[in-house]
C-alpha cells in the first residue's frame, strides 16, 4: 500500500483540496481513486467526503491506495543507492530488462523491485520515470506512488537530470561539444533507430573525461531522452560506443554497449529537496580504460 503526505504551504485558506492537490501535480484520474479510497486523512483524522475537504496553510493531508501488479515478485538482489518513503533508485546491471516482455516474464527489474517490496511488506507497483536499455547499466529512477511520476516527470519540463558515462571508438576533436540531430524508427528493423529529418527532436551534450589509445571516455547529458539516444548520436558523427554492434562498434573488448547512468540529480517532488546519487563504473567498462 503506497502512503503520500502533503503538507499545505503558506498563503492558503479554505482551498478545496482537489484543487491543492491540482497544482501539486495529481491527476483528475488519480483524484478520483484517492477520493474513493476509504483511506483519506487530514491532520491524521479520516476524511468521510474528501471532495468537500476545505484546507488552509499547516493542513497535512495523506492517503493509501492499494495497488496490483500482474509482474511476479522474486527475490532477485539488486543494488539501491536512493530510497526514501516516495523514491527509490536502483543500481541496475548489464543484461537486465527493466520490464518484462511477452518472451521473458521474469528476471527483469520489475521482478526484482517487487520481490523487494513484497520482502519489506510493502504493496506496490513498479513505476519507473525513465528506462534503460538491456545492456546498459546504472541508475534507474522509480517512484513508488504513480501520481509522483507525473510531479518529477510532467510533459515539456525537465526536471531531474540524467548523466552517462560511456567509451567510444576514435578520438573526438572537440572536448565538449553538442550533438543536435533528430532519431526516428529505421524501416529495415524493428530494433535500430537512425538520424532522420522528420525524426523526433534529440539533444545530447557531452564532455571528453579521458582520451584512449584509440578510444575516448566521455560523460553524456540528455536534454531529451529518446530510444538509443546515446547510441545513435554517437555512431551519426562516425564514433559508435564501443561493443554497439547494432550501430557500428566492435565487441572484442566488451560483450556490450560501454554506456552507464552514472549519475540523476533532482529536486524531490514532495519534500523539495535536491537529491543526487551517483553509480560508478562497472567491472567491464573499468576493464577497458587499464
Amino acid at each position: 500500500m503506497s502512503e503520500i503526505t502533503y503538507t499545505v504551504p503558506p498563503g492558503i485558506e479554505n482551498v478545496a483540496v482537489k484543487e491543492f492537490l491540482k497544482n501539486c501535480g495529481i491527476s483528475s484520474t488519480h483524484w478520483k481513486k484517492i477520493k474513493f479510497s476509504g483511506n483519506f486523512y487530514c491532520n491524521d483524522l479520516p476524511v468521510s467526503h474528501p471532495a468537500r475537504l476545505l484546507v488552509s496553510t499547516g493542513d497535512i493531508v495523506k492517503w493509501h491506495l492499494e495497488e496490483k501488479s500482474d509482474i511476479i515478485p522474486q527475490d532477485i538482489p539488486i543494488k539501491i543507492p536512493f530510497e526514501d518513503n516516495y523514491l527509490l533508485i536502483v543500481d541496475k546491471p548489464k543484461g537486465m530488462l527493466v520490464h518484462p516482455t511477452h518472451g521473458e516474464v521474469t528476471g527483469t527489474l520489475a521482478n526484482a523491485c517487487l520481490g523487494y517490496y513484497k520482502k519489506c511488506g510493502y504493496e506496490l507497483n513498479f513505476h519507473p520515470v525513465h528506462r534503460l536499455d538491456r545492456n546498459t547499466s546504472g541508475l534507474v529512477l522509480i517512484v513508488k506512488a504513480p501520481e509522483l511520476h507525473h510531479k518529477i516527470a510532467p510533459k515539456g519540463k525537465k526536471l531531474f537530470s540524467r548523466v552517462y558515462t560511456a567509451i567510444v571508438h576514435g578520438r573526438l576533436k572537440e572536448k565538449k561539444g553538442t550533438i543536435d540531430l533528430p532519431i526516428g524508427r529505421d524501416e529495415n528493423s524493428i530494433i535500430r533507430r537512425k538520424i532522420k529529418s522528420d525524426g523526433v527532436f534529440a539533444v545530447t551534450h557531452y564532455e571528453v573525461l579521458r582520451y584512449l589509445e584509440d578510444m575516448t571516455l566521455l560523460k553524456a547529458t540528455l536534454e531529451t531522452g529518446r530510444t538509443h539516444q546515446i547510441r545513435v548520436h554517437f555512431a551519426a558523427i562516425g564514433n559508435p560506443l564501443v561493443g554497439d554492434d547494432l550501430y557500428g562498434g566492435k565487441r572484442d573488448k566488451i560483450d556490450r554497449h560501454a554506456l552507464h547512468s552514472s549519475e540523476i540529480s533532482f529536486t524531490h517532488p514532495v519534500t523539495n529537496e535536491f537529491v543526487k546519487v551517483t553509480s560508478p563504473l562497472p567491472d567491464d567498462m573499468m576493464k577497458l580504460l587499464s
